[in-house]
């Protein structure tokens, strides 16, 4: 088993208070199954809109890049699977899908210190 970083991009950017509890109780039913199934490494946390972006040997500080609403990453979780298919595989389940969203899945470099 290894892990996995689940990276959630784009939807739900406009609905209705109880469109988003609604989703937000999806999310809800999502995290409990992993769980159940022992996948969840670390359930994560949305992201707040606000960041900078430190860049180069100078370090400068922006603002940016802004990125199309879509390609904005809105939170992470860290999961346990088989291999990268597997993830891809559990991916799948993210409501995020179902309003036009997407989840980019990255393995998780071990490092030994």
């Amino acid at each position: 088993m290894g892990d996995y970083t689940f990276l959630y991009r784009g939807g739900m950017l406009e609905a209705s208070p109880e469109e988003r509890q609604k989703h937000l109780e999806k999310w809800m039913v999502w995290f409990k199954d992993m769980g159940a199934k022992g996948q969840i490494k670390e359930t994560g946390h949305p992201l707040e809109s606000g960041r900078k972006v430190v860049s180069g040997k100078a370090m400068t500080v922006n603002d940016g890049p802004f990125a199309e609403a879509k390609d904005l990453i809105s939170g992470y979780t860290v999961i346990a699977a088989s291999d990268l298919a597997h993830a891809a595989d559990i991916a799948k389940g993210c409501p995020i899908l179902q309003v036009g969203g997407s989840v980019e899945v990255r393995p998780v470099m071990q490092m030994n210190m």
